[in-house]
């Protein structure tokens, strides 16, 4: 009989424990279970509170780009020869496109086109030049008040004297029409006051009377 009495409070002991085992196993499960759960997006209204909008990151935004106007184009005039209506000989203009960012001043542009003569369409279209082909460019100086045209002596010599005054014409007419400075002929280093085989007179500064 006491033997039973013991056993039955020793058992009692063992459950007890094993009761306190248990409920704090079960308490780390809840506790670890809290720790790692991650709520979801609820949204809860706690009265007295006011909801802080968060502004949304500024993009500045970019000034508006006004559609450029299309650039318009530039000319030079450059003077060859060839016949009106009449059949008669005259000067004519030939307008060539000029970019002043690649061809450099508008006059000596003119001049190196003038010098190097009629392109085929231009020819085709009845003008030529009686500017000799060998004809070269020595230089074109600019200065605040004048231009200086230094051409080699191939441009006063050959094709008699008609051809040496229309020549001289072209060169005129197309530096006037492509600068408003002072215009001056040189050969070969040296103001051309007089040109040709027969001694053509020429006053400078160049001008339409600079012939007669």
């Amino acid at each position: 009989m006491g033997r039973r009495k013991k056993n039955n409070t020793a058992n009692n002991i063992k459950i007890f424990f094993i009761g306190i085992i248990l409920t704090a196993l079960v308490a780390c499960g809840v506790y670890l279970g809290l720790q790692y759960w991650t709520p979801g997006d609820e949204i809860i209204d706690i009265p007295g509170k006011k909801e802080v909008q968060v502004p949304p990151e500024e993009v500045p935004t970019p000034p508006e780009q006004k559609p450029q106007p299309p650039k318009e184009e530039e000319y030079v005039n450059i003077f060859f020869i060839g016949k009106n209506e009449n059949n008669e000989e005259v000067y004519r203009a030939v307008k060539r496109v000029y970019n002043p960012e690649v061809d450099g001043s508008k006059v000596k542009y003119a001049i190196t086109s003038l010098i190097l003569g009629p392109k085929p369409g231009e020819k085709a279209g009845g003008v030529y030049t009686e500017i000799p082909t060998d004809t070269r460019i020595i230089s074109i100086t600019e200065k605040p008040d004048k231009v200086i045209i230094d051409l080699s002596s191939a441009f006063a010599t050959g094709g008699g004297t008609e051809s040496v005054y229309k020549r001289l014409f072209q060169l005129i007419k197309t530096a006037k029409r492509n600068t408003s400075k002072a215009v001056f002929l040189y050969i070969n280093g040296q103001q051309a006051d007089v040109i040709g085989g027969d001694g053509i007179m020429i006053t400078q500064p160049l001008t339409e009377n600079s012939l007669d």
